[in-house]
């Protein structure tokens, strides 16, 4: 696996509950069906709302379906809290119960 050099300004520490920032943690990212995708697919505008919300969601999940680190993904947003966008064929909501399981 090739080696990436960390973008300028990076953080030499990760925020607390976030994983260390090391390079293995994230190259999972590099397979992501989503990778050169906008990322405006996965989060919904301040103002969407129904069945525009709904439609957006179900077309981010469909491009997660066919997302070879789809585990990864939604593992990643359960593991720092992620609140907002589609993450491993995920919504929020749908996340929800599981992050606040992890809460408590």
């Amino acid at each position: 696996m090739r080696r990436r050099k960390p973008p300028a300004g990076a953080v030499a520490k990760a925020p607390v509950g976030l994983p260390d920032p090391l390079m293995e943690n994230w190259a999972w990212q590099d397979r992501a069906a989503c990778r050169d995708v906008d990322p405006e697919l996965f989060f919904a505008a301040e103002s969407e709302r129904g069945l525009r919300k709904h439609a957006r969601e179900v077309l981010a999940k469909s491009l997660c379906g066919t997302c070879p680190v789809r585990r990864e993904c939604r593992e990643h947003a359960l593991v720092v809290g992620e609140a907002y966008g589609v993450w491993g064929g995920t919504t929020e909501e749908e996340r929800e119960p599981a992050l606040h399981a992890r809460r408590h």
